[in-house]
């Protein structure tokens, strides 16, 4: 469950292919609030059978609790769907932009947070320093993919593979399968960042020569690098887990138990590159 993070907005990933692919990213935002539903649903669903076809994998928690308990409980968690509900609720109505986004989501945490008397000022420092850090290493790294397609584009290479390509594939659906075979190849090996800044200008041109909608395919993008984060032999959320849980259980263990979820990844991108209305209904209607 922890991908979902990628696809439900607001999404680190949607931001720079938004970026180096010179998208909308409110768009990328709205166009994955479907899907990202969708891969919450088919992860109930493989719960669900998996449950149903072996009951001791999940033995049934017969605890009640009473309706204060409830609220009680419900009274701990109420800023996180209220900073959701600022950000994703501003950008579709159209009162911010998803750059303006970021501020209004700083801010909204940091009145909660004083709401909460969370707020100290060394806790104010050191997310100062810490928001420096990131976000200074994130220009780094836009900078560098930057000069990379610069130099691509002056090396003529993109455009002989996207010559190449339209002689090998005949159609949109074809040319993105392909990527999304090679993506999951890579997704085995390299980082999700580190993915999309090596192979987004190269991919570029053969997506603009197809006519391929770049809303659709930075979803599927997203869609296919959260498989990358738990496929072996370097699912990154599976050593994640592994060092969170001490080493309590075996690594092949965990690897083994996520296959499931990897074949409801791809039955959803299935579903997605056979039905783009799925990713393009919601930006055409709110657009």
């Amino acid at each position: 469950a922890g991908t979902l993070g990628a696809m439900i907005p607001p999404s680190v990933l949607m931001i720079v292919f938004g970026i180096v692919m010179e998208t909308s990213i409110t768009q990328l935002f709205i166009a994955g609030l479907i899907p990202g539903l969708l891969s919450g649903f088919m992860f109930i669903a493989c719960i669900t059978i998996s449950v149903l076809l072996k009951p001791g994998a999940a033995p049934a928690d017969r605890t009640r609790y009473s309706l204060k308990e409830k609220l009680r409980i419900l009274g701990d968690v109420w800023p996180l769907p209220v900073l959701v509900i600022a950000i994703i609720g501003g950008i579709f109505a159209g009162v911010f932009s998803a750059t303006e986004a970021g501020a209004i989501g700083a801010l909204v945490a940091t009145v909660i947070a004083m709401a909460r008397r969370a707020l100290t000022w060394e806790i104010f420092l050191r997310s100062l320093r810490e928001t420096a850090a990131t976000t200074a290493s994130l220009f780094f790294i836009l900078v560098g993919a930057s000069l990379f397609a610069r130099f691509m584009a002056l090396s003529t290479l993109p455009t002989a593979m996207a010559e190449a390509g339209s002689h090998i594939f005949t159609s949109p659906v074809q040319i993105v399968v392909a990527i999304a075979v090679a993506f999951i190849v890579l997704g085995m090996f390299l980082e999700s960042i580190s993915i999309m800044l090596l192979t987004l200008p190269i991919l570029s041109p053969i997506l603009a020569g197809a006519d391929v909608n770049l809303i659709w395919f930075g979803i599927l993008t997203v869609k296919l690098l959260e498989i990358g984060l738990v496929t072996p032999p370097i699912g990154m959320n599976i050593f994640v887990i592994h060092g969170a849980l001490a080493g309590q259980v075996p690594l092949g263990e965990i690897f083994r138990g996520v296959f499931r979820f990897i074949v409801a990844d791809i039955i959803t991108l299935a579903l997605l590159i056979a039905f783009p209305a799925i990713v393009l209904w919601l930006p055409a209607h709110m657009g």
